[in-house]
């Protein structure tokens, strides 16, 4: 199923830009969940409920996302039109209350995707669900990505699976992002995620370097203040390194879509893999941007992406 770019909408940097930022977003009806972790900290679901015996869909969402993201709201109603059930799953301190614990999320969280799938999939079940799928977009995308090949065999507890616009190299991506007019998306992020370490400072004082944690001015640096060491890597060269899906390709058993556009901004062209494991569907277009995939005219709409991901879920 080839992307079809409009002619109105040229280039990378368009083609992410406009559908997160101008094209209306559906309405969803959400219903959230509240759960406690082991570690004393919680995490927010929001549920959209469907028919018994349809499929259930959990997305896991990209660097300061949430449920409410132009990604999210597309597939989750897409999939309530069709009649399924699903959930988005906000990682730590995203779904708009700062969590309890010193740790965030991050890029390589295997193990935080393993605990909410394995919980989610009985849920699914005893509410009839027929299949069980599971999708990631950018950040959300790497991390289950990571998931799926550091589990193996054991991650068939999903039926099938895709990621969208995953920065499959970490090094390659986060490069990208501190040059050019892609400092642009760095600054966007940024705006967001040091006022959640000043926070989380006010929580556990000495946490991390504040004055280091502030002068970051690309992710690099950011990454090395508080990612990489608040999550058990050593700096930002060894997060990267092993948190980067490109190194679990081989690994994966479920099929899985990895879709990501060659115009992406976030991961050009160069760092994306040219095979894979043979459940893995490598799909690149040339266009696309990140998470962008506008289709139609004169304004555009969001639905090209919904759409590819529920054709490949049932077609896996």
């Amino acid at each position: 199923m080839i992307y079809p770019a409009p002619r109105w909408l040229p280039g990378g940097h368009l083609q992410t830009i406009y559908p997160a930022k101008c094209i209306a977003k559906p309405a969803v009806a959400y219903r959230r969940e509240r759960w406690d972790t082991a570690d004393g900290d919680f995490i927010d679901l929001d549920f959209v409920d469907g028919k018994t015996g349809q499929p259930f869909i959990v997305m896991f969402h990209g660097l300061e996302g949430s449920s409410d993201s132009h990604y999210a709201r597309a597939l989750m109603a897409h999939i309530a039109s069709l009649g399924w059930s699903g959930a988005v799953v906000h990682f730590r301190g995203c779904s708009g209350e700062l969590n309890h614990a010193p740790r965030f999320y991050h890029s390589g969280d295997a193990r935080e995707i393993d605990w909410i799938l394995r919980r989610l999939a009985p849920h699914a079940r005893t509410r009839g669900a027929g299949k069980f799928y599971a999708a990631g977009v950018s950040l959300g995308g790497n991390a289950l990505l990571r998931w799926l090949g550091e589990s193996q065999h054991q991650a068939e507890v999903v039926d099938a699976a895709c990621a969208i616009s995953a920065p499959l190299d970490l090094a390659g991506g986060g490069a990208a992002l501190s040059r050019g007019f892609n400092m642009l998306y760095t600054h966007i992020f940024l705006q967001t995620l040091k006022p959640k370490c000043l926070d989380k400072l006010k929580q556990f004082p000495g946490l991390f370097d504040r004055d280091a944690m502030m002068n970051a001015r690309d992710l690099y640096a950011f990454d090395n203040v508080v990612t990489a060491p608040l999550h058990g890597y050593l700096n930002t060269d060894d997060y990267w390194c092993r948190a980067s899906a490109k190194y679990v390709l081989d690994d994966i058993t479920v099929p899985t879509l990895v879709l990501n556009a060659r115009n992406d901004p976030f991961l050009p062209a160069q760092y994306l893999p040219a095979r894979a494991a043979a459940a893995i569907t490598l799909e690149q277009p040339a266009h696309g941007g990140h998470v962008g995939f506008t289709v139609g005219a004169p304004l555009g709409q969001l639905n090209w992406l919904p759409q590819r991901i529920v054709r490949f879920l049932d077609a896996a």
